[in-house]
């Protein structure tokens, strides 16, 4: 972060000039030569150092919600937001798919517009982001606040806090950023040594991509990314459908389909759907039984699933190592496969660098290929942090990158942005201006 400078201070470089002074501006002056403070920038060093201070003294402060929030504003000098509770369903439904609403507590409006209470911050800050200036812009938006979803054994009301960044391009930078500042959050709450896992939705990408695979296909491994058990038995039925004789008997339709355009050919199938006055099978909607006509249609083409495909799936997706040894792991995958991972590996990379530029450890946490968040508008860099005191396997914080989300929300362009949450009920804060429990914490 770079150092902040007193009001009237040049930047470093140019001469500073100052004004005839008056008597105490002299003596100040002379103060500070005495400390052997002789410029500007030797100043604004010694403010910064102060200020670090200050942010660490935070930890010992008696409620740790309260220097939550005056973390976020010392590092990074964020705008405090809390949305509105009651939201718009579909400002989830159409970002996160249908499958959050089992998650969702509805209602309507008069008019029968379907509305849910808050069930996260990420999505209603992005829209806070998009109506309160011009998109792209840098900003630091915190917030803290009750959210309400349905959880099995946990509250269905419980507080969140957390931090999202907006509009800096230099992506690898803002990670680590996000990550260093989820360290010193997590701090304040006595988790000093969070078990860290790491993930890169965007190498996952990159490979699909590389492999050369049919859009539906894509489609459906991505959406499965971060729920590993699922996402393997989808990759082991693709394969073992190639011969399904499903593909033989409806040869004439699937092959029509893989040579339409993605979107036209899925209003065909659910067209041809409604007028056989089919509205779901088996529980999925007409929508999703689109798309599986459309999966098995690229399976009959030359860009399908098969066997090979399968096992370099399964080779990627079983990387686990430190974030340093998993460049390693990257590389030769690349060399012995010949699939390259591109731009999204030079990220990975230098993401490593700005880790270590932020003081944190790489030998700590653990780097898994098919590690994910489960909500599809992550595009990169994942993580979690758990409290090692809980035997509870769920994350204490949790977070990444999401640059797609903000066009999806109405911005003309892809936003860069990054953050994480804070679910402070794990943390032991059930309710404002608590301080944490950690021995009652399971």
């Amino acid at each position: 972060m770079a150092p902040r400078r007193p009001q009237g201070f040049q930047p470093s470089g140019t001469p500073y000039r100052p004004g005839a002074p008056d008597a105490a501006a002299t003596r100040m002056l002379a103060m500070l030569a005495e400390a052997g403070i002789a410029s500007p920038d030797e100043l604004a060093e010694v403010l910064e150092i102060l200020a670090d201070d200050e942010v660490d003294d935070l930890a010992g402060s008696a409620d740790p919600t309260a220097a939550l929030v005056s973390l976020f504003q010392a590092e990074v000098d964020a705008e405090m937001v809390e949305p509105p509770i009651l939201l718009p369903a579909d400002l989830f439904l159409d970002t996160t798919g249908e499958e959050i609403r089992r998650r969702l507590f509805l209602t309507a409006d008069a008019d029968g517009r379907e509305l849910c209470l808050r069930p996260d911050f990420t999505i209603p800050i992005c829209r806070h982001y998009l109506e309160s200036g011009e998109a792209g812009r840098e900003a630091a938006l915190g917030y803290f606040g009750p959210v309400f979803r349905q959880r099995g054994d946990e509250t269905a009301e419980f507080l969140q806090a957390g931090i999202e960044l907006f509009g800096n391009d230099d992506r690898a930078a803002a990670d680590a950023d996000v990550a260093a500042l989820a360290h010193r959050a997590a701090g304040l709450f006595g988790v000093t040594d969070p078990i860290v896992k790491i993930g890169d939705e965007g190498l996952f990408l990159a490979l699909l991509d590389a492999l050369g695979l049919a859009l539906p296909l894509r489609r459906r491994l991505r959406g499965q990314f971060g729920d590993p058990a699922r996402l393997a038995r989808t990759i082991r039925r693709l394969a073992g459908e190639g011969s399904d004789a499903d593909l033989v008997r409806h040869a004439g339709l699937l092959g029509a389909l893989s040579g339409a355009d993605p979107e036209a050919a899925r209003q065909v199938v659910e067209d041809l759907i409604g007028l056989a006055g089919i509205r779901a099978v088996g529980g999925r909607s007409a929508g999703e039984i689109a798309e599986r006509f459309l999966e098995r249609a690229a399976l009959g083409t030359d860009r399908g699933f098969d066997a090979e495909t399968a096992r370099l799936l399964e080779r990627y997706l079983a990387i686990e190592a430190t974030p340093e040894h998993a460049v390693d792991a990257l590389d030769a995958f690349e060399r012995e496969t010949g699939l390259g991972f591109g731009p999204a590996l030079d990220l990975y990379a230098r993401r490593n660098d700005a880790f270590r530029d932020c003081g944190l450890d790489l030998d700590r946490p653990t780097f898994a290929a098919n590690f994910g968040r489960n909500l599809d508008y992550y595009t990169g860099f994942v993580f979690e942090m758990r409290d090692p005191e809980r035997a509870d396997p769920r994350p204490v914080i949790g977070g990444g990158r999401y640059d797609g989300l903000l066009e999806r929300l109405g911005s003309a362009a892809p936003v860069p942005a990054c953050g994480f949450s804070m679910w402070l009920d794990r943390l032991g804060v059930a309710g404002y201006g608590q301080q944490p429990n950690r021995e009652d914490t399971p």
